[in-house]
């Protein structure tokens, strides 16, 4: 039985994904579902350069404004509802830089098919917290040495993992059968802009400078003043953790907004990373004054195998 295609135009900020999807959305009649941990967010619109009302006349949004500012969301309970859009939508399109949102629609969230165990993991969690992670690795490597062999041992959380599977399974980890790609429940048919680094770098800080011009503080300081705390785990996203101190007056503006433009820059760089690491992943070369229309032209040649 084939499985169901789902298009997504992904990578880092700023690279041009929201114009391109909603060219993608209308030639294939596709509806859109944000891929964004932070588009998520209800009343965060400037700092997540979240599509706008026209944008959104383009073609269906769904998964936009669907978590207050003070609940927490996880990517499990994104995945379960990414899923439910997916299967009732004919051509479902992902839009959107959160790596770990693709990756849970592609595998399953677990290291292996193993039910957890709480009160084993935190033994050997004891283990690292008291003896020290080289003892839990140690003892990884007694009852799995080509586990030990693969993860180092400050890699704790995995290495909790592998001794927890042995311990259940009575097997190693490394007999466990780990899912790939190729078992995805989806077909993807993913694109992303590849920007020569400079010219990415660029187009973020002038995101920032843009986001600022819009209002970006004024977006903060309401979510402030409507009893957001600081602390919540949407006030966490770059733009919004760095207004905060000038909010309260403990920072100036222009030293805020160099700082959001650095980590903006440093989180574009971590975001390739990831996608880079996607062979899935089709990337589409652009270059100064390439326009969202060159790039699905490029696009859309890859779907057409011209």
């Amino acid at each position: 039985m084939s499985k169901k295609t789902v298009y997504g135009v992904v990578g880092p900020t700023a690279s041009g994904k929201t114009a391109v999807s909603l060219l993608l959305a209308q030639a294939l009649g596709g509806e859109l579902l944000c891929m964004d941990s932070m588009q998520i967010y209800r009343g965060m619109d400037i700092g997540t350069a979240k599509p706008t009302e026209a944008e959104r006349q383009v073609a269906p949004h769904h998964l936009l404004d669907i978590v207050e500012p003070t609940e927490p969301f996880t990517v499990t309970q994104y995945v379960e509802r990414a899923r439910k859009v997916i299967e009732r939508v004919p051509v479902p399109i992902l839009v959107g830089g959160t790596g770990f949102y693709l990756r849970g629609l592609s595998l399953p969230m677990d290291f292996g098919f193993v039910e957890g165990a709480a009160e084993v993991r935190r033994r050997y969690e004891r283990i690292a917290e008291v003896e020290g992670k080289a003892a839990l690795h140690r003892l990884l490597r007694e009852r799995d040495p080509i586990s030990a062999e693969r993860l180092h041992e400050n890699d704790v959380r995995r290495v909790v993992r592998a001794l927890e599977v042995q311990e259940l399974t009575g097997r190693p980890f490394s007999s466990q059968t780990m899912p790939g790609y190729e078992d995805a429940d989806y077909d993807f048919r993913l694109f992303a802009v590849s920007w020569p680094r400079e010219l990415l770098y660029e187009r973020a800080d002038q995101r920032v400078e843009e986001m600022l011009r819009q209002g970006l503080l004024k977006e903060v300081q309401s979510l402030l003043d409507a009893g957001v705390p600081p602390e919540a785990q949407a006030m966490q996203g770059i733009g919004y953790k760095e207004l905060i101190p000038v909010c309260r007056g403990d920072m100036d503006l222009s030293a805020a907004k160099a700082l959001i433009q650095q980590r903006t820059r440093n989180y574009a760089k971590r975001q390739l990373t990831w996608f880079r690491a996607d062979p899935r992943i089709v990337w589409l070369p652009a270059d100064q004054g390439d326009t969202a229309q060159d790039i699905f032209s490029a696009l859309n040649g890859r779907l057409r195998g011209v």
